[in-house]
């Protein structure tokens, strides 16, 4: 008889039929129930120690299960699901995750009754076709110029969060630092949030002193202790070389025959430099900003004219500091133009903050990037409030692309699930089975909202259904209540 070909490695553990699909189900259940007290205005936070042997403050689901160290594959596609939807969307992280889990969980019953698991999937899909149908029927438009409308929208997301005592700040932030980032070209509206809105965390103060600045922040200091800090109206030149003499990407030999040959070296490097600081002064600009290195020489001769330098700025900064200020990044000296030079920066000014000096690019006209300052007692907390910032600044960014708002809660997901409960009726075959499942499992949300809250499922879902009876026999329209979801007269879940 034939010895069995070992195509796996023998720690390998493999299953298959409805023992790994029911191992799955159990896997998303188990990450599911992780972040479920993480849901909602009472949620609690989780602390968590990372591999570097940091604690991590958060009840950001995207952050809590960034942290968790797990091996089965259904799992990990469970955390997958909630960075996409943190990178997609920017918040409801820990409800997808939550949502997921319990679809997860009601597919259960099917399988064991011997349903095949492309009916099942075949159903899930046509009930997310009719909840994207009927979301977008039952949502209600925004006025995106109503700066009161959009920060009681950002207020709702960030009333989860560690940050909720300062909502208002918060929210002005938000909104302060999309409309800088905001371009509008050819009808096409662009709001790059993570490239061109740059949060900066300096430890100190207080977290009422956080704000956004009309331009761009960095940790840097002028090459040069005699160099200007403080300059109004600067000209400002972006580079992306170089000042100081080119040296050999690996080991270089140069072999000399004479003593003047070393000499004469010297003097080429000595030329070299100069020349390239004669290129940069003869735009007269005030600043000069370089990726790179800056030479002792190549820092003697701009001191000498008068020009301040910062080198070795990383290339994301730069990007910024060229949308706020106007400039180009010229990657050769002997390049420049005129139209390179940036002066839409009204203040160039280097300031001491602790132990640090930090470098301000501030009163820019019409700046199309900014930073937003971060003052706070610790790294702990500064890191959290971030995280609630960078949530906050996606909904800002959402809402202005898709002006359309549906009431949260868990009011959004009650409507859904009686709609999907009544249009089971006209799905054919077995598929209704599963069709109707899914408005069970919606319910989801508002019962981990109430669980998380203190209060009786059982009986404040049972009092939401009948409201929402109440609103559809009587032909009412759904509600919309800003900060706490109302169910017209009947409810209202005080989280």
């Amino acid at each position: 008889m034939q010895a069995p070909v070992l195509v796996l490695s023998q720690n390998t553990k493999r299953e298959s039929g409805k023992k790994a699909q029911l191992g799955n189900i159990q896997a998303a259940k188990n990450i599911s129930e992780v972040i479920q007290t993480c849901l909602g205005p009472r949620a609690m936070l989780k602390m968590l120690m990372d591999p570097m042997g940091g604690v991590v403050m958060t009840n950001d689901g995207n952050a809590i299960l960034r942290e968790i160290q797990v091996q089965h594959p259904a799992a990990k596609s469970m955390i997958e699901i909630s960075r996409t939807q943190d990178e997609e969307v920017g918040d409801g992280t820990t409800s997808v995750i939550i949502l997921a889990g319990e679809v997860l969980s009601i597919a259960e019953t099917f399988l064991e009754q011997q349903m095949h698991p492309t009916v099942i999937i075949s159903a899930y899909r046509l009930a997310l076709d009719d909840i994207v149908e009927a979301a977008r029927k039952i949502s209600t438009p925004v006025d995106i110029n109503d700066s009161e409308t959009l920060g009681s929208i950002i207020g709702t997301t960030i009333g989860t969060k560690f940050i909720k005592q300062w909502s208002d700040l918060a929210c002005r932030i938000a909104i302060d630092a999309v409309n800088i980032v905001k371009i509008e070209e050819n009808g096409r509206l662009e709001i790059d949030i993570k490239r061109y809105a740059k949060v900066e965390k300096v430890p100190g103060g207080t977290i009422e002193e956080s704000e956004v600045l009309q331009g761009v922040m960095l940790n840097k200091d002028v090459t040069h202790a005699k160099m200007r800090r403080r300059i109004e109206n600067p000209r400002i030149i972006l580079l992306d070389c170089n000042l100081e003499y080119k040296k050999g990407e690996s080991q270089t030999n140069i072999e000399i025959t004479k003593e003047e040959d070393f000499t004469r070296i010297l003097q080429l490097e000595e030329e070299y430099i100069e020349r390239i600081c004669r290129d940069i002064i003869a735009f007269k600009p005030d600043l000069v900003i370089t990726e790179k290195g800056v030479s002792d020489l190549a820092q003697h001769f701009l001191l000498k004219s008068n020009i301040s330098v910062i080198r070795r700025v990383r290339k994301s900064d730069n990007n910024r500091i060229a949308r706020a200020c106007g400039a180009t990044i010229a990657n050769r000296t002997d390049e420049l133009q005129e139209s390179d030079v940036g002066i839409r920066c009204g203040l160039f000014e280097v300031t001491k903050i602790g132990d640090e000096y930090f470098t301000f690019l501030t009163r820019c006209k019409d700046p199309k990037a900014c930073t937003i300052v971060l003052r706070g007692a610790s790294k702990d907390i500064l890191n959290e409030v971030e995280r609630n910032l960078q949530d906050a600044m996606q909904v800002a960014r959402n809402v202005l692309v898709d002006p359309y708002l549906l009431p949260g809660g868990g009011a959004a997901e009650m409507a859904l699930a009686h709609i999907l409960n009544e249009k089971a009726q006209s799905v054919a075959g077995i598929q209704q089975w599963p069709y109707r499942a899914i408005s069970k499992a919606l319910e989801v949300i508002p019962r981990t909202l109430i669980r998380n809250c203190g209060g009786n499922p059982i009986r404040v879902l049972t009092a939401l259904r009948v409201g929402l009876f109440c609103i559809i026999m009587n032909g009412l329209s759904m509600p919309l209540c800003v900060g706490k979801t109302c169910i017209r007269r009947q409810l209202i879940l005080g989280c």
